[in-house]
């Protein structure tokens, strides 16, 4: 059974920033989406569905392993 309990801190930076999940398991697929705009704040968790989180767009990212600033979308 998952119990890991990894939590990550998503700040946007511009409007328009796509938090994407992305499945566990044999096939990766995209599960849930979100659009932040400036200022907004997204909390999530990494569960036993979700091995992975995509970022697109301008946003800090704050981690238990430290904090990234990702670029603005082209």
């Amino acid at each position: 059974m998952y119990q890991q309990n990894d939590y990550i801190v998503i700040k946007a930076l511009e409007d328009g920033v796509n938090v994407i999940g992305l499945t566990r398991g044999a096939d990766t697929r995209f599960h849930h989406s979100e659009k932040l705009d400036k200022g907004e704040v997204l909390i999530a968790q990494f569960t036993e569905h979700t091995s992975a989180i995509k970022v697109r767009g301008k946003a800090v990212i704050q981690t238990s392993h430290g904090e990234i600033t990702s670029e603005a979308k082209k």
